[in-house]
């Protein structure tokens, strides 16, 4: 797979294409509205998708509502949500397009967002692993520093209390390997003690990373499935 531009470590680095009448200005990581009255992510978020797994995101709604404020809020032509003065905020899931994101408040009066989640790949929230290297049931990262098994095993997560998919993901010599699933921080493994650790899985496509400080980041995407399994007898 060919890299895109798109920054999987900030994860927020896909800028919003403005259009007439769509977001006149920026704040603290928001665009608000031509209407000054509804408001959009800035930019694609990468969040947990219950199904699909890391998937690109927008947050949307209304910008200081008042208390009879209510609008509707649809993707691509396609209606998802409706916001109101009690609940102003919907995330929307993107495609792998230009997607539109119009919030109309009434028939006459809407603001339009455009973000571009295009890419050579079917999900810009998955980093380019072409790198890595592959032997049997381990995958190395490309840096050399780490490897995962690549075939999810089944075991209990005490977090979840149910049977969930794993990988082990192990330090390949003696660095120190911050690692995070999904963007959540989950162990630091060094040469000595640990080692190595499981990585449970989510549903969908999970994004595994070992950073190396900002020397190197490793990255393996593992598919959970459901997110669940059945334990061994």
């Amino acid at each position: 797979m060919k890299r895109n531009a798109f920054s999987f470590l900030g994860a927020m680095g896909c800028i919003a294409l403005l259009t007439p009448g769509s977001p006149v200005w920026a704040v603290t990581g928001v665009q608000v509205g031509a209407t000054g009255k509804t408001y959009a992510s800035a930019g694609l978020e990468c969040a947990l998708h219950p199904l699909s797994g890391m998937s690109p995101m927008i947050q949307t709604g209304l910008y200081n509502p008042r208390k009879n404020a209510k609008a509707s809020v649809s993707l691509n032509g396609t209606p998802i949500a409706t916001v109101t003065f009690y609940n102003p905020d919907t995330r929307v899931w993107v495609a792998n397009q230009v997607n539109t994101v119009v919030v109309a408040l009434d028939r006459k009066t809407a603001d339009t967002y455009a973000f571009d989640a295009s890419s050579d790949q079917i999900n810009i929230c998955i980093p380019d692993t072409s790198g890595n290297s592959t032997n049997g049931e381990i995958e190395t990262a490309a840096s050399g520093k780490s490897y995962a098994t690549v075939t999810p095993g089944c075991a209990f997560n005490p977090r979840t209390g149910h049977g969930q998919p794993f990988v082990n993901l192990f330090d390949n010599g003696a660095y120190l390997l911050n690692v995070s699933v999904n963007n959540v921080p989950l162990t630091q493994l060094s040469g000595t003690s640990p080692t190595h650790t499981p990585v449970f899985l989510s549903a969908g496509l999970n994004v595994i990373s070992a950073a190396n400080a900002a020397l190197s980041i490793d990255y393996y995407v593992r598919d959970g499935g459901t997110g669940s399994c059945t334990l061994p007898q």
